[in-house]
């Protein structure tokens, strides 16, 4: 065996000889993609950002009570997300 580092052939031939590992997949289609793997993540971040956006409004509009009420649902949405996150992840490392 040699010590030497591979050139740039190398990898050519190595890439010719591996063949096409993944297939260059539209913006719109990895989110159809990603979205049936696990739905729950987008709609937590609709969620959180319906929240966050509806509080603020709230609060620019003098309704204090309804903006404490929004940044709280934001905080729950924001929960529910990371928790479907860790979940997806835990389920697709199962497969």
């Amino acid at each position: 065996m040699s010590n030497e580092e591979p050139t740039d052939l190398d990898w050519v031939q190595l890439r010719k000889d591996m063949g096409t590992v993944h297939q260059a997949e539209s913006t719109q289609a990895k989110f159809v993609r990603k979205f049936t793997e696990n739905p729950f993540v987008p709609i937590g971040c609709l969620a959180t950002a319906g929240a966050l956006s509806y509080g603020l409004w709230s609060f620019r509009t003098g309704r204090k009570r309804m903006s404490q009420q929004m940044m709280r649902l934001r905080i729950v949405a924001q929960g529910f997300t990371i928790t479907a996150l860790v979940v997806g992840v835990m389920l697709s490392t199962g497969k």
